[in-house]
């Protein structure tokens, strides 16, 4: 039996991840040394394992594209890829949608994440609850997807509001976006978890990654 993972020492490289999940393992690339990320990036592209880092700031990014020229970085999403091959994408569509542009980042990183993983996905932005009537003119966009991320800060009320309208299943994100009371997207975490809506999935606050990640999984 092999043990299903790379030891590098610092970092345990998990190269089972893609039987079990259809995708390999990503890295959370916050707190982690300059170093220490060219030795996992050097393991994963040893292996042609798809890469996929996130939170990756645009600094370590140069420093990695140094050494790895074909490193690819989105700077909305902070995240750093390498995919290998052209990936088939799934029938189904993934949708993003978030509340407001101060919520673009978030969901950027749900986007790319779910475009990565091999799904067709499509973005609908601001098209938060204080102007209603901007996503009422999408309801037809809403209907076709296959599962729709929703993004959404201040009291997070977006998600309960899509999910009535659809028959898919929804990933509510909260953000930390908002004023004083919102305590940093708590707010909107506990209007989601809260919602009277079924068929809502809730991530942690800003997990734009967990969300994309759990689309596809839905989306499989």
């Amino acid at each position: 039996m092999t043990k299903g993972f790379c030891d590098l020492g610092f970092a345990k490289i998990d190269t089972d991840r893609f039987k079990r999940r259809g995708f390999p393992e990503a890295i959370y690339s916050s707190g982690k040394s300059d170093a220490q990320l060219k030795e996992i990036v050097r393991a994963f592209i040893g292996k042609k394992h798809d890469l996929l880092l996130t939170r990756l700031e645009y600094k370590k990014y140069s420093f990695l594209k140094e050494a790895f020229p074909k490193l690819r970085y989105n700077s909305c999403a902070k995240i750093g890829y390498l995919i290998f091959g052209k990936k088939q994408k799934r029938d189904g569509l993934v949708l993003v949608v978030c509340a407001g542009t101060s919520d673009i980042p978030v969901a950027e990183e749900a986007f790319i994440t779910a475009e990565l993983m091999g799904n067709k996905v499509k973005r609908l932005y601001d098209v938060g609850v204080a102007g209603v009537h901007r996503l009422m003119y999408n309801v037809e966009l809403l209907k076709k997807a296959s599962v729709i991320i929703v993004v959404a800060g201040m009291e997070g009320a977006l998600a309960s509001l899509v999910s009535g309208l659809v028959s898919s299943p929804v990933v509510a994100v909260p953000t930390s976006c908002g004023y004083g009371a919102s305590f940093g997207g708590l707010s909107a975490l506990l209007t989601m978890l809260n919602s009277c809506s079924p068929g809502i999935s809730v991530v942690n606050i800003d997990n734009g990654f967990g969300a994309g990640y759990f689309a596809t999984l839905i989306n499989k």
